[in-house]
């Protein structure tokens, strides 16, 4: 009883925490700031078809990208933690929304706030954990892992997620930490949005409750805009998405295949199934006879994933990855059987156009009115941790500075 009350206050708690005793070194105060929005679900091409009118205007006065490529699954979890850590999902191990870790023996699951707030799962080095090692204080209004103590080094400021807080509070709140005195203001805050995956999930990409959503976002960012030029700071703005939409088939579903549970485990799932063996010598007869059988999806062993998913055995750092792995082909979903399923979906192959995510950038250190080609959200880290100056091991992440070196100015 006591257990299920902590959880239920835990995820209930609306109150901003913030850990003592932390400032900004000297040298890190004159810095510029950075705020990362993401609009979950925020297909790349949102903006035009929805007119969004603050992003469109803001477009002209920084970059705007074609797309941003998510990575493989293109999913909440996996894309949101690779943005903030420049790593593929199978090299920073939040591999799926739910997945099986082989060491602890326990699935985790995006639903559970407690394993989502255990730094265990988390790999790589958030940006947050990066700025605050080098005495450089960090927000958080929503990002995934933001509430888990990673390398014991939260942000200085985050919430539990909840979606209780309205939207002025929320702005109001980043305005009340650009008003701190230099050495206690965040150069680094994160920033998200729910609303149009909550609606395109709901409705669909091409409904009207998308339309609304996006004006929602849009109208919102031109509030957060508003809040850091009368700041008087050099705020710049990285707005992303984890990944697109797409309209499927979401009548004439997938079932989900039978398996003997003796054998295999299996996570939930609309475009990706991960089955997880309890014998090894069931892996190939099973994956044949899925293979053979198979309709309107693809079969994988983890060991012949495309290399261009980078999610294969040799990828799979965590050991999180399943031992077979179904992939739905658009416009098809995987369905529990009886089960009611939305019209818009996600976690296809992040290649498709519709998985496509936005890209903008705006503010003091960006070029102007330029347009840049596709690319892959690993290369946001690099950015970012350039803009606020923060050093990291090139090594340790697959994200390439030059990547989007050339749209900061006096690059």
């Amino acid at each position: 009883m006591f257990i299920f009350c902590a959880i239920h206050s835990f995820a209930q708690d609306t109150t901003q925490q913030v850990v003592p005793g932390r400032q900004n070194a000297i040298h890190q105060q004159d810095k510029p700031y950075v705020i990362l929005i993401s609009a979950d679900g925020f297909r790349s091409d949102f903006t035009i078809k929805y007119n969004a009118k603050n992003l469109l205007a803001l477009g002209k006065q920084g970059v705007i990208a074609d797309y941003m490529q998510p990575s493989f699954p293109s999913l909440t979890f996996p894309n949101h933690y690779t943005i903030v850590t420049g790593l593929y999902p199978a090299h920073h191990g939040l591999v799926d929304n739910s997945f099986y870790d082989r060491a602890r023996q326990q699935t985790y699951g995006m639903q559970d706030k407690k394993m989502v707030a255990d730094p265990y799962w988390y790999g790589g080095t958030p940006l947050w954990v990066l700025a605050e090692e080098q005495q450089m204080i960090a927000a958080s209004f929503y990002w995934v892992a933001s509430e888990a103590p990673i390398q014991q080094l939260p942000p200085t400021y985050h919430y539990f997620y909840n979606e209780k807080i309205g939207i002025d509070q929320r702005i109001e709140t980043v305005k009340q930490w650009l008003a701190l005195p230099k050495d206690k203001r965040p150069h680094f805050i994160s920033f998200y949005f729910p609303e149009v995956d909550h609606a395109a999930h709901s409705f669909g990409p091409d409904s009207k409750e998308t339309a609304d959503a996006v004006q929602f976002v849009d109208e919102s960012i031109g509030k957060l805009q508003a809040v850091a030029t009368a700041s008087g700071l050099p705020v710049n703005f990285v707005f992303v998405a984890d990944h697109g939409m797409a309209k499927v088939d979401h009548q004439n579903t997938i079932p989900y295949p039978v398996i003997d549970t003796a054998l295999f485990s299996m996570n939930s799932g609309s475009a990706v199934l991960q089955l997880y063996a309890k014998d090894k010598n069931a892996i190939t007869p099973f994956y044949e006879t899925l293979k053979k059988n198979a309709v309107d999806y693809d079969v994988y062993l983890k060991s012949n994933m495309p290399a261009n998913l980078h999610y294969s055995t040799a990828d799979d750092r965590y050991n999180r990855i399943g031992d077979i792995i179904l992939l739905a082909r658009l416009p098809k979903v995987f369905n529990r059987a009886g089960r009611p399923t939305g019209p818009g979906k996600h976690g296809y192959d992040p290649h498709h156009p519709d998985m496509h995510a936005s890209f903008q950038a705006w503010g003091p250190a960006f070029k102007k009115d330029l347009r840049i080609q596709g690319f892959e959200n690993i290369h946001v880290y690099p950015l970012i941790a350039e803009l606020l100056g923060l050093q990291y091991d090139t090594a340790k992440i697959d994200g390439k500075l030059e990547t989007l070196v050339k749209i900061i100015n006096n690059k």
